[in-house]
């Protein structure tokens, strides 16, 4: 069960086009109202903008109950570029991912100085592995480094030595075949066991290798002269090359058509196939499984699933073939593909120039300090972000993000009691989960920080501590297996900008690098900041209830909890919504895949009424009347809301969202719920027939 994420994993937020080339699809299908002269919605700009909203990013040109995306965001749409090494540009996420990358660009060139402040832990691991990242003069000398880690791991003539090889790279951080890790036992949420996934390929996802479409033929034959490139760079002749990159699709190509599709990757239900070691022997048996859990680092475990019995009957098929003339070279490329960062110059214009043109559009690559940056956050973030929570993140913060979940659990609380489609047995059980999740709640930092003490950094080589980072991080995960559940391990570093629920807690977190603004505003008003960040604690919240986090219990275990007509009911209304957002476009000819998004659109459905409803009742508590602002406060609130998600996008990066992002693009993800939402048509006296008005069948409610 993968972990439920507020935005998506490739750098934050959510996909759009821009105001030029956004798909608006066509109002849904209603009844025919009577007929009444629609009255637009006005503002008074004689008087002031309440705090946290901008006046410069709306359009008040824009009807807000035709399109409010364009109402809230339209002005900075309007005035806004894409940075050239971005795919995407976001006012929420981005933005502050921007500020946060700067932040931390500051740590770590102190770090690298060895100028932290006294007792600075971990100080010289970060100071090192900043410093190599960015010797760019050294990566250009690198490649005879990485040639002799491909040759040491390529040398293979046994099928036996092939698997110990395998958990030599896997436990280095590369990923040929398969994943492996730790996860809680979807069934047994006290135990720690280890996780086989599907994986070995090169492409975003299967569909890139198995879809006919032009496009998709297109790409494949880009990856093609992409991979040839990359080998001939490495020094095998163009020739020799470009047969091996055809070897090499045509493999990867058949680890693709038998991997499970996203969709079905939804389903925790068909991750589940506990078979441990000697199960795992009798269902692939020709891959000398021994060898390879010693080669790992995990000679002793035994506890195990896999996410898919068919793909790993698929490895002990190759093993069982065993052809050294194709795995050789496949684990060679590899290594190479997985090195990039760690490769002279001309690699890495390889890796960005196929990257742009078929997947982001972004006009140059990312300077190396912001890679750099990425790079330890993601190794030793926890190291870094100690330092980060200690200079950017005030206890009023969380003291205010804390009184805020608080609220949003009451909200969830009081709704829970007026769903007429939910039973009393099913509700006691849901109001049992609700609570255990807000005591569960993580907002800014871990109460404890990892120990980064046996980790050894190499300030001379990038490359020598990548791998160092990379089998430290395996070494943890392993270390992990038939041991007590971690309660208190956080899964982001404090300076990520993001949220998740994870559903084997049964826990919602708020790193401390989401909770600025505009998701988090001290000096907005706080309807202001409950549209924004209230939305998402709601969001967060809701996903312990969507189509996946429904299937887990308080204590976190993959069990059906609900009475047969509770979830027959939901399933229902569950179709709705997926109903919905089929009928959206994404770009182009592209539609939103509904399936796909399900879990993020019942997030975003629920997470709206939910903080609406917490607003609203934080006011009733404090008493007094509208403030003679522009906007009322469910105005507000829903400004607050869009205006976060605000969001431009490249065609090649919204195409590559499409395909495989479980989130919806950002327009849909404010016009969609928005349309559903009855605070909001009542807030902008939107009129039945408006575009952000659904009736009848077509309108959708859950949570």
């Amino acid at each position: 069960m993968k972990t439920q994420l507020l935005g998506a994993l490739l750098l934050a937020s959510c996909a759009t086009q821009d105001a030029a080339t956004r798909p608006v699809d066509p109002a849904p299908v209603v009844a025919a109202p009577a007929k009444v002269e629609p009255k637009k919605f006005t503002v008074d700009l004689g008087r002031p903008m309440p705090s946290g909203l901008d006046d410069t990013a709306m359009d008040l040109t824009a009807d807000p109950c035709t399109d409010f995306y364009q109402y809230a965001c339209g002005g900075w749409m309007a005035k806004t570029e894409i940075p050239g090494d971005r795919a995407l540009y976001s006012r929420g996420f981005v933005s502050i991912a921007d500020r946060n990358e700067l932040a931390l660009k500051g740590i770590l060139e102190e770090a690298a100085a060895k100028s932290l402040p006294a007792g600075t832990p971990f100080a010289a691991q970060l100071g090192d592995a900043f410093a190599s990242c960015t010797d760019e003069a050294a990566l250009e000398k690198s490649l005879p480094e990485v040639k002799k880690f491909i040759a040491a791991n390529t040398s293979f003539k046994t099928v036996a030595d092939f698997a110990k090889v395998m958990g030599v790279l896997h436990a280095a951080g590369y990923r040929p075949l398969f994943n492996v890790g730790s996860q809680q036992d979807l069934k047994n949420s006290s135990e720690m066991i280890a996780g086989f996934e599907q994986g070995g390929l090169g492409l975003p996802d299967r569909d890139y290798y198995v879809d006919e479409s032009e496009r998709m033929k297109g790409i494949r034959a880009n990856y093609l002269a992409f991979t040839a490139k990359m080998l001939t760079l490495a020094g095998e002749k163009p020739e020799t090359a470009q047969v091996l990159a055809e070897k090499l699709l045509a493999f990867e190509t058949r680890l693709a058509k038998v991997s499970l599709t996203r969709v079905e990757r939804r389903d925790p239900n068909k991750l589940y196939n506990r078979i441990d070691r000697k199960g795992l022997k009798e269902k692939a048996g020709a891959f000398p499984w021994d060898a390879y859990f010693t080669a790992l680092g995990g000679k002793d475990v035994q506890a195990l699933n896999v996410d898919s019995v068919k793909f790993f009957e698929e490895i002990s098929a190759i093993a069982k073939e065993f052809d050294a003339s194709l795995l050789k070279p496949y684990l060679s490329w590899v290594v190479l593909r997985g090195s990039v960062s760690a490769l002279p110059r001309a690699f890495q214009d390889e890796a960005f120039a196929f990257s742009s043109k078929n997947f982001t559009g972004a006009k140059q690559d990312r300077p190396r300090w912001k890679k750099c940056v990425g790079f330890v956050d993601g190794t030793l973030g926890e190291a870094l972000g100690r330092e980060f929570a200690r200079r950017y993140f005030p206890e009023e913060s969380k003291a205010r993000t804390n009184a805020m979940v608080t609220a949003l659990q009451g909200s969830f609380e009081r709704n829970l009691e007026s769903l007429p489609w939910m039973d009393a047995e099913t509700r006691k059980m849901a109001l049992v989960k609700v609570r255990s999740m807000v005591g569960n709640n993580k907002v800014g930092y871990p109460n404890g920080w990892r120990d980064y003490t046996a980790l050894k950094t190499d300030r001379k080589s990038f490359f020598t501590t990548s791998l160092s980072t990379s089998r430290f991080e395996t070494a943890r995960q392993l270390a992990k297996i038939g041991q007590p559940v971690d309660r208190n391990e956080w899964l982001m570093s404090p300076p990520t900008v993001n949220a998740y629920y994870e559903p084997q807690k049964n826990e919602i977190v708020f790193p401390a690098g989401i909770l600025q603004p505009p998701f988090f505003n001290k000096d907005a008003t706080d309807a202001v900041n409950f549209g924004s960040m209230g939305m998402v604690v709601g969001h967060e919240l809701t996903h312990g209830f969507d189509d996946e986090g429904r299937q887990y219990d308080a204590e976190g275990n993959l069990k059906d909890w609900w009475t047969e007509l509770s979830g027959k009911n939901f399933v229902s209304r569950a179709a709705c919504v997926k109903n919905q957002y089929d009928g959206y476009t994404a770009i182009d000819e592209i539609k939103v895949k509904g399936d796909l998004t399900l879990g993020e659109n019942v997030a975003d459905l629920g997470g709206l009424k939910l903080a609406h409803g917490a607003m609203t009742e934080w006011y009733a508590k404090q008493g007094g009347g509208e403030d003679a602002t522009r906007f009322d406060r469910s105005q507000q609130f829903f400004l607050g809301f869009a205006q976060s998600w605000c969001t431009k996008i490249r065609p090649e990066q919204a195409r590559l969202r499409a395909a495989t992002d479980p989130h919806s693009p950002a327009f849909w993800r404010v016009n969609g719920p928005l349309s559903n939402a009855d605070g909001f048509q009542s807030a902008f006296q939107c009129q039945a027939g408006a575009k952000m008005v659904r009736a009848g069948a077509e309108r959708c409610t859950i949570w």
